[in-house]
């Protein structure tokens, strides 16, 4: 087969309005993205900062490791907290790897 031949025949059978329908269809497909994909997790991540920037001292919280404590201390200019995991036991985390607050 010959395909340039093929090729060139397609693009002269569509007129002159596939080139406009190609701009329209991309559109469509951006804001569909935008709307799916883009839009929600931009909305996922300032409900993450604004957690973060609400936590204090004795709040419980879970890591994205999965680990369990209450905050003993923030220290925001290192962008750190430290987790009371035990007794005797306390861990420092970034802050940015605290997932959620727990109720219990």
């Amino acid at each position: 087969m010959n395909w340039p031949i093929l090729m060139a025949g397609a693009e002269g059978a569509g007129g002159g309005n596939s080139g406009m329908f190609t701009l329209v269809w991309f559109g469509l497909i951006f804001v569909l993205m935008y709307l799916l994909l883009i839009r929600p997790q931009r909305k996922k991540q300032k409900e993450h900062e604004r957690l973060l920037q609400e936590l204090k001292k004795g709040d419980k919280v879970v890591t994205t490791g999965g680990m369990f404590g209450t905050i003993f201390a923030i220290d925001n200019e290192r962008n750190r907290v430290v987790l009371k995991i035990g007794d005797n036991i306390k861990m420092e985390f970034l802050k940015s790897s605290i997932a959620a607050k727990v109720d219990s």
